[in-house]
């Protein structure tokens, strides 16, 4: 049976004064309140502040804010990614992340070569990991880009190989951003159906996105995230009516 369990979770990122970049970050956490020190005396952002959330086999978890609200790295925190200040995250269950197209993919190597390695760190055996690279040479339609370095290749079919590696790995607990959504509208409509699939094979769903309809079809628990803290947690619909300030349309399920 698959379990999330995170306990008063918070997590900080330290600042680094060494790029215009790094200072764009401080004034923007200090603007929203959300600057603070460490044990170090470091100044860092306060990503996540005592997230408390729980969820076993069968819930479907929508996470909503604005930008910066601390959803993706929420995500990356359950994933393993990002490493918690305070309290504990703890996952029972296989783990699939579909957090970024790049994520676990080694840009040097082949498309190829990637399918290969993920098929041996997942344990699999030369026969399954010859059907994973069928599975995905058939999705992401890469032609003799396959045996090419994944450095060649447009952002496009970087989004396709990656996406086919992530969705062929069926999970216990499945991790979404909105990055699935993105690609031509082919792709996506192509996508979609392939995500239909692992989505209702997954014991535990927790969905990062800006899509309401897309969190009202497929989730029925939402959170609300507010400056890396839970603004709101309840009914699907209810959060995102508030979030929206007007009721929202449910989609049509097939």
């Amino acid at each position: 049976m698959a379990r999330i369990s995170i306990e008063n979770v918070s997590v900080d990122f330290p600042l680094y004064h060494g790029s215009a970049r790094s200072l764009k970050k401080t004034v923007l956490a200090a603007a929203s309140g959300r600057l603070g020190e460490d044990q170090r005396q470091r100044v860092v952002v306060e990503a996540l502040r005592n997230i408390e959330i729980h969820l076993q086999t069968g819930d479907r978890l929508g996470l909503i804010g604005t930008n910066g609200a601390g959803k993706t790295t929420l995500l990356r925190t359950i994933a393993g990614i990002y490493e918690p200040v305070h309290g504990r995250v703890l996952v029972e269950g296989g783990l699939n992340a579909l957090l970024d197209p790049q994520l676990g993919m080694n840009m040097d190597l082949t498309g190829r070569e990637n399918i290969m390695l993920r098929g041996l760190y997942n344990g699999y055996s030369k026969q399954q990991i010859r059907l994973l690279e069928q599975d995905v040479q058939d999705f992401a339609e890469l032609g003799e880009f396959l045996d090419l370095p994944v450095r060649f290749y447009s952002s496009g079919m970087v989004v396709r190989l990656g996406f086919g590696l992530a969705t062929a790995i069926r999970p216990e607990v499945l991790l979404m951003d909105e990055w699935f959504m993105a690609g031509d509208a082919s792709f996506v409509a192509k996508a979609h159906t392939r995500l239909e699939s692992i989505v209702r094979g997954a014991d535990i769903l927790v969905l990062s996105s800006h899509i309401t309809s897309a969190v009202l079809q497929w989730c029925t628990r939402v959170i609300w995230m507010d400056h890396g803290r839970i603004k709101m947690d309840g009914n699907a619909q209810d959060v995102i009516d508030c979030y929206l300030g007007t009721p929202a349309l449910a989609p049509a399920l097939a």
